[in-house]
């Protein structure tokens, strides 16, 4: 009975994107760090679920319980962010300079993350270098080098895989964020961000953030990839990739049907980060 039609959503999405604005440097820094680092946890028990099953479906189940983890704490994931934002700068409540001011810190600080769990994983994986015994070293080194030489192999055609890619997995990551609104229930917000996450990871599309430190972990390890393979191949045409499937798809497909209308001054409606609040007025950014 929590459930909240798409019109209600939509707000809620222009009020994260305005409410997100308004954080500061240490705020942004801090959460993004957490997602950073929260995403690479998700990514070593999908690799584990995976090795242990070798069933590779248990590791798309198994993975978005980080993404939920990110959602119910309000934490910062610029991959969600690139949906999130751009909804409150169509509505004109979230000036461009603070948009891109976000995003920047926000996409620092989940690498900052993701590379200080790449450290730990490695430091207890191999015992600080000391042995490589676990299964999971050559299944990281494998996904590593698929992600890089595998499309560098490929030539263009390999970097613009690794694009689109990019675009349909931040469709469906972004629609986590947006489904995960539809519910005031714990419950339902976990239910409602885990499918379209599953769908991303079952099918082996490319996340920005996962891969900040799934990449580095397999170099860590000794997969044959250069820091140039890494963001050439992968993290820059992943990243693109991931602004223009939350843009096109998100953001901007669900806010030309649902938020053009003007929303009514008083509507108040429940925030994930605050026990109510109440949809901005549109001005001029």
């Amino acid at each position: 009975m929590d459930y909240k039609k798409p019109a209600e959503v939509i707000a809620l999405m222009i009020q994260s994107g305005t409410d997100k604005g308004r954080l500061n440097t240490t705020d942004l820094f801090v959460r993004g760090t957490l997602s950073g680092m929260l995403l690479g946890i998700g990514t070593t028990l999908a690799v584990t679920g995976s090795t242990q099953t070798g069933v590779p479906i248990i590791g798309a189940l198994l993975f978005p319980i980080c993404f939920v983890v990110v959602v119910l704490m309000g934490l910062e994931l610029v991959t969600g962010s690139f949906a999130l934002l751009p909804a409150a700068y169509f509505h004109k409540t979230l000036p461009m300079p603070v948009l891109l001011r976000n995003l920047a810190i926000v996409y620092g600080a989940n690498l900052f993350g993701a590379l200080v769990y790449a450290f730990l994983f490695w430091a207890s994986v191999t015992s600080f270098g000391q042995t490589h015994a676990s299964p999971l070293i050559p299944a990281i080194i494998k996904i590593a080098e698929a992600k890089t030489i595998g499309y560098g192999q490929l030539g263009s055609a390999g970097i613009a895989t690794a694009f689109t890619k990019g675009i349909l997995c931040n469709w469906m990551v972004t629609m986590g964020v947006v489904l995960a609104l539809t519910s005031s229930s714990v419950i339902g917000k976990i239910l409602a961000a885990w499918i379209p996450v599953f769908m991303f990871f079952a099918q082996g599309f490319e996340h920005a953030v996962v891969n900040m430190f799934v990449i580095p972990e397999g170099i860590l390890l000794g997969a044959p990839v250069s820091i140039a393979d890494w963001w050439l191949y992968n993290q820059i045409p992943v990243t693109v990739g991931n602004i223009v499937g939350a843009l096109l798809f998100t953001a901007a497909a669900l806010y030309i049907t649902y938020g053009r209308k003007r929303q009514p001054a008083a509507l108040v409606v429940a925030d994930t980060n605050a026990p109510e609040t109440v949809i901005p007025e549109p001005h001029m950014a």
